[in-house]
């Protein structure tokens, strides 16, 4: 019975112990908040980091993802993929602008549950632009207007002020909007029409205001395959990159052997893959395409028929096109890679007379000339100078005999009679010209 009793202490005392030990392990463990940079340009790559921070965060189970943003814009289709994924993650999110959120940059500030912005941030000119910095037409204009209306509306905050970030026809006079002027806000101004839950100095104090103060910082950082990642993926480097492999290759053709333009072509597609299999936009089997078609282009130089050839080019441009993000962009880098690779050819032919060596191996290039040795029949040169007789009329053809050989000839001028002496004057292959002459045939 006593060891009963002292048994069933033991398990009350161990229970005791557990149910007093876990709430003090979980008050006394730290949050974690997620501190992450969203500098520079918003384009495709910058997606790609992202997505691998949110994930991280929600595996950590991150109290809240601080995304510190410093941006002049960037691109549309990029911005509404963050977008989405700010709005699918169920921790909180906060916008600490520092110092500048202009165009995508305000858009991504809007999906955030809170704003905070230093001193001198300041948030707005959002209108849509396209690649080469005019304004969008209808369409894109329409859309964008709404994307910015609802991303107001769904952090509940007056839709006017984000619709006059990007539409200068809407007036705000006592903010210096419109006109031609878009809507910027100062700190001060955002959290005066709501949208800025406070101004803080620095990120420890932005800490403290939202009551984040004593957790561990978590800050993720680009990795430098993800920078060059974003450099690689973003749509103004694209169509130079494709451009340099085009003009690179091209060079190679007029080359003898392989050397370094056939090196800066084919480095500047591995650049390419690279980056876009490290921004998730390509996979291996685009890769694999590409060498696919990168094979059979070189075996046409093998196989006769250009079928080969023609197929290996095709599969070629279709991994380039799969291995982009945005297929309208890349049909565009791939039209001015292929005129840059005209242009080139152009140049090499025309201005440095060069000739494509690679046709040496497809082409029959020797010609059967004189200077070669190749005849096509005996050149009687030897015959220069000499005088015959002629045997026959020639009208103009006839034949001459000179010693005692015959020979067809034809007259320089009309009507040779017989027994009149000739004078070899030129001999063509199998033709010989004679002309009437005076001097009289050795014998």
């Amino acid at each position: 019975m006593r060891q009963k009793r002292r048994i069933l202490s033991y398990i009350i005392v161990i229970w005791m112990t557990v149910l007093v030990a876990f709430p003090l392990t979980t008050a006394f463990a730290s949050s974690k908040v997620y501190h992450v940079p969203i500098h520079d340009e918003v384009e495709r790559g910058l997606h790609a980091f992202l997505e691998r921070a949110f994930k991280e965060a929600e595996e950590n189970y991150a109290e809240a993802i601080v995304l510190e943003i410093h941006t002049p814009g960037g691109f549309v289709n990029a911005a509404s993929d963050i977008a989405m994924l700010m709005d699918a993650t169920k921790i909180r999110t906060i916008a600490f602008i520092n110092k500048d959120a202009h165009s995508a940059g305000a858009f991504l500030a809007l999906h955030a549950d809170e704003i905070y912005m230093v001193p001198n941030g300041t948030i707005g000119a959002a209108a849509v632009i396209d690649s080469v910095g005019n304004a969008a037409d209808n369409k894109a204009h329409s859309a964008w207007l709404a994307q910015m209306q609802a991303a107001a509306e769904t952090s509940e905050r007056d839709p006017k002020y984000a619709l006059a970030m990007a539409d200068p026809k809407i007036n705000l006079p006592e903010y210096r909007a419109g006109g031609d002027n878009l809507l910027t806000l100062s700190a001060a101004e955002a959290k005066k029409v709501g949208y800025s839950e406070g101004t803080v100095a620095n990120f420890q104090e932005l800490l403290a205001e939202t009551g984040l103060k004593g957790s561990d910082i978590v800050p993720i950082e680009p990795t430098f395959a993800e920078k060059i990642a974003r450099f690689i993926t973003n749509p103004l480097i694209i169509p130079i990159l494709l451009s340099v492999a085009s003009l690179g290759l091209v060079m190679e053709l007029y080359s003898p052997g392989f050397g370094v333009p056939g090196i800066m072509g084919l480095s500047a597609l591995g650049l390419f893959f690279f980056g876009h299999m490290v921004a998730g936009f390509a996979g291996y089997e685009t890769l694999l395409l590409f060498i696919a078609g990168l094979a059979l282009v070189i075996a046409e130089f093998f196989v006769p028929g250009g079928i080969v050839g023609i197929l290996g080019g095709v599969l070629i441009i279709l991994s380039l096109l799969l291995a982009g993000a945005n297929i309208t962009q890349m049909i565009m880098a791939i039209v001015i890679a292929l005129v840059v690779a005209i242009i080139g050819m152009v140049v090499l032919m025309k201005f440095f007379g060069k000739k494509m060596h690679v046709l040496n191996k497809l082409v029959l290039m020797d010609a059967t000339t004189t200077e070669e040795g190749y005849v096509s029949n005996v050149n009687r040169t030897e015959l220069l100078g000499k005088v015959g007789v002629t045997i026959t009329p020639l009208r103009p053809a006839g034949t001459i005999r000179i010693v005692n050989e015959r020979i067809d000839v034809v007259s320089e001028g009309g009507y040779v009679d017989v027994g009149k002496n000739v004078e070899v004057i030129k001999v063509e292959g199998s033709r010989i010209v004679v002309r009437q002459t005076e001097k009289e045939m050795e014998e």
